[in-house]
C-alpha cells in the first residue's frame, strides 16, 4: 500500500511539473490573442512615420536622410486585440519631423485609440561658419560652408545655399561651426551716410538723372532719405545698388 501511494504521489509531481509550464503558455498565449501589445503600436508607428516622412521629402524635393525612434511604452499597457487593420495618423505637429505624436487607433468591434511619440531626425547640408565672425560682418565665401545636422533641432531656422549669405551681413555674432540661421543675416548697405549717389527719376514717358547725396545707410530695396544737389530738396528713393537710387515720378 505504502508503495502505491508513493508511486501515486510521484505520478502527481511529474504531472504537475508538466501540466503547469503547458498552462502558463497557453495563459500567455490567450493574453496575445485577446490583448494588443506596445509592441505592436510600436511597430504601427514605426512603419506609419516611415512611408511619412518618404512621402513629405518627396513633395518637398527635399534632398535629406532621416531616422525614425519610437519613444518605449509601458510594457503594462493593455489594450483590445483588433479585429481590423491598425490605423495611424500624424497627431502633431503638421509636417514629420522633429518631436511628433501619432495617433494609433482601433476602428474594429472594440475601438480604442492611443497616443505614441516619436522623434524624427532630419539631416540635411546646411550653413555653418567656419570661424568666429562679429556683428556687422561682411560675409565672405571663405566664412563659411556647408555641413550635415539633424534640423529638426534647429528652433531658429538654417540656410541650405551658400550664395543666401555670401555679401550679407550679420546682424549677430557667430561661433565657429555654428549654424547661421535666416535671422542672422541682413543685406549689406551699399549705400552709406554722405555717398554721393545717382538719383534716378522716370516713369512711363520720362526718365532723369541728378547728382544727390545719401543722407542714411541703406540695403538693396530699402527706402532712404536723399538730397538733391541740384534743387536741396529732400526725397525719399529705393536704392537699386551702389551709388545709385530711384524715385517715382
Amino acid at each position: 500500500m505504502s508503495e502505491l501511494m508513493t508511486f501515486f504521489r510521484r505520478f502527481s509531481v511529474a504531472f504537475g511539473a508538466i501540466l503547469l509550464p503547458a498552462l502558463s503558455g497557453l495563459s500567455q498565449a490567450a493574453q496575445t490573442t485577446t490583448a494588443t501589445r506596445p509592441e505592436q503600436l510600436i511597430d504601427e508607428t514605426h512603419a506609419f512615420l516611415e512611408r511619412e516622412v518618404t512621402e513629405y521629402l518627396q513633395r518637398s524635393q527635399i534632398q535629406a536622410r532621416y531616422q525614425v525612434q519610437v519613444n518605449r511604452l509601458d510594457p503594462r499597457l493593455r489594450l483590445a486585440a483588433c479585429d481590423q487593420p491598425l490605423a495611424a495618423r500624424l497627431e502633431s505637429p503638421a509636417q514629420p519631423v522633429g518631436r511628433t505624436t501619432v495617433r494609433v487607433s482601433c476602428e474594429g468591434s472594440a475601438p480604442w485609440s492611443v497616443f505614441v511619440p516619436a522623434q524624427v531626425h532630419l539631416y540635411r547640408e546646411v550653413v555653418v561658419t567656419l570661424r568666429p565672425l562679429k556683428r556687422d560682418s561682411i560675409i565672405d565665401v571663405t566664412d563659411v560652408t556647408l555641413a550635415e545636422r539633424d534640423v529638426s533641432l534647429l528652433n531658429q531656422g538654417y540656410l541650405t545655399a551658400i550664395d543666401q549669405v555670401v555679401g550679407n551681413k550679420l546682424t549677430r555674432p557667430v561661433l565657429a561651426d555654428q549654424v547661421v540661421p535666416p535671422s542672422y543675416v541682413s543685406l549689406a548697405e551699399v549705400v552709406r551716410k554722405g555717398d554721393q549717389v545717382v538719383i534716378s527719376a522716370k516713369n512711363s514717358a520720362i526718365n532723369v538723372r541728378m547728382p544727390g547725396e545719401a543722407l542714411s545707410d541703406g540695403a538693396v530695396g530699402s527706402q532712404i532719405r536723399v538730397k538733391n544737389q541740384s534743387s536741396g530738396r529732400v526725397v525719399k528713393a529705393r536704392v537699386t545698388g551702389p551709388g545709385q537710387v530711384e524715385v517715382m515720378m
